[in-house]
């Protein structure tokens, strides 16, 4: 079962058991069947705040299958999520009047139900993914640290339906197999029973894959290269084995693009802009529209942001700050000033930073500070989704280190993006700065109206959750 197939299922599943679970309130509600007619009265109100549960779902990552694991953070997330969802459905019938049906004890009851259906249901799911469903056999070609990285993480992670069988390495198995011990030993001292896949040689590719039933054999280094290996994967032809890139299935895994597995041929094959005209087009639309709306909304609101701002602290209400925008060209990115200027060095910021003010601090985790970027992003110097802007002297001194840094800039920088979603703070630091960039690449490659909605809609939940910095 592949993963869209996997994920169509739980969300076919969770609308079923809302339709039950509703079916269910009337019944323990009426202490009968309900009629035709009452099932019609609940139908569609009900139809209406379902697309609206599903949706908060979604932004919350219940559809995310590299989450799908039955814990205390799982627990955590449905919890948070139903509460939410049962709070907005009493704000929608609430508000509501002319609707017919005011369904007070129907709404309590309906939410009880499907708060223990949901998750007796998710969690069967979990356990289904981990336990039960047939996997995928796989194996790779080549060992580096990327394809380590990766196999690693499907060990770690056996609900997303992978079985790594064997590796072939055409050279230095020993070292292969030593790297293979280490990691199997740091995987057991971190709490998770970790096997490092057998190793094997190119000679023996065929009768392994056929033994092991491979559907996928991952490339980590170019078969162009050698000529052993071509011969052995041209008579794996009648095995119907799917042949994928490092690259690729990476990317698909972990929604990033690993730096050090690509060259400029990943680009030249990846970055076709003239596709993206359309979708540029009506991106720069709907940046102006909201942009407006924003500014429309908030503006009455700034004189009082400035007063406040100016009695917490001395120094400007606004803050205008150096960045890179698209193609490397310079602009004055605006935000309110969060931060004191006595001995402000400008410096990243760094977690309870002396320097944030208590109002400067609100505003950081509601993300208050930002507003003023409605006028870049009207302009045309950023817009509402992209890679975030850098200072140029970190981008100028990244590039240098960083493969392919200065490709992040092939579109406009953003107010969210995709690494802002990814659950994990990155400081400018060498590390940090290529797992964001992993990330960026993956947005710049993939993007469209879908993945755009996608990150501002869960841009929203992770604000009104975690808060920011």
């Amino acid at each position: 079962m592949n993963n869209r197939l996997k994920k169509f299922t739980i969300l076919f599943g969770d609308f079923v058991f809302l339709y039950l679970a509703l079916y269910l309130a009337l019944s323990l509600r009426y202490f009968s069947l309900p009629t035709a007619a009452t099932w019609q009265d609940h139908f569609f109100p009900f139809t209406a705040i379902f697309f609206g549960w599903i949706i908060i779902f979604y932004i919350s990552g219940l559809y995310d299958l590299k989450a799908a694991v039955n814990g205390s953070e799982f627990i955590r997330k449905i919890t948070q999520s139903l509460l939410v969802a049962a709070l907005l459905s009493v704000i929608f019938f609430y508000a509501s009047p002319g609707m017919g049906i005011a369904p007070k004890t129907n709404l309590i009851i309906f939410i009880f139900i499907y708060g223990i259906i949901f998750i007796l249901w998710r969690r069967a799911c979990n356990w289904l993914l981990k336990s039960r469903l047939p996997k995928t056999n796989l194996a790779f070609a080549g060992l580096n640290r990327q394809s380590r990285e990766l196999i690693a993480y499907l060990i770690k992670k056996p609900h997303l339906g992978y079985e790594v069988k064997f590796i072939v390495e055409e050279k230095n198995s020993a070292d292969a197999n030593q790297a293979g011990q280490n990691m199997a030993e740091t995987a057991n001292k971190q709490g998770y029973q970790f096997t490092f896949p057998p190793i094997i040689r190119i000679s023996e590719l065929k009768n392994m894959a056929e033994k092991n039933k491979i559907s996928a054999l991952i490339f980590s280094e170019n078969p162009r290269e050698s000529g052993e290996l071509r011969t052995a994967l041209f008579s794996c032809l009648p095995l119907n084995i799917k042949y994928q890139s490092l690259a690729n299935f990476y990317e698909q895994l972990t929604g990033k693009v690993p730096v050090e597995a690509i060259s400029e041929m990943w680009f030249l094959e990846n970055m076709n802009e003239g596709k993206k005209s359309g979708f540029d087009l009506f991106k720069r639309a709907y940046d102006i529209i909201l942009s407006l709306a924003i500014l429309v909304i908030t503006l009455p609101f700034w004189p009082l942001i400035a007063i406040i701002i100016k009695i917490q602290s001395r120094g400007p209400v606004f803050i205008r700050m150096s960045r890179s925008g698209k193609n490397g060209n310079e602009f004055r990115m605006l935000k309110f000033r969060s931060m004191r200027e006595n001995d402000n060095d400008r410096s990243p910021t760094v977690e309870d930073d002396p320097r944030v003010t208590g109002f400067g601090g609100f505003m950081r985790k509601t993300r208050l500070d930002e507003i003023p970027q409605a006028i870049n992003i009207l302009k045309g110097e950023m817009s509402f989704v992209g890679p975030r802007p850098e200072r140029p002297e970190l981008v100028a001194l990244l590039e240098k280190q960083i493969p392919f840094y200065r490709e992040r800039t092939l579109v406009k920088p953003g107010a969210t993006g995709w690494d802002q979603i990814s659950g994990q703070y990155h400081s400018p630091s060498y590390e940090d700065s290529l797992k964001k960039l992993q990330y960026d690449l993956f947005y710049i490659k993939n993007r469209s109206i879908y993945l755009d909605l996608s990150i501002i809609l869960k841009t929203v939940a992770t604000v009104v959750s975690r808060g920011g910095r």
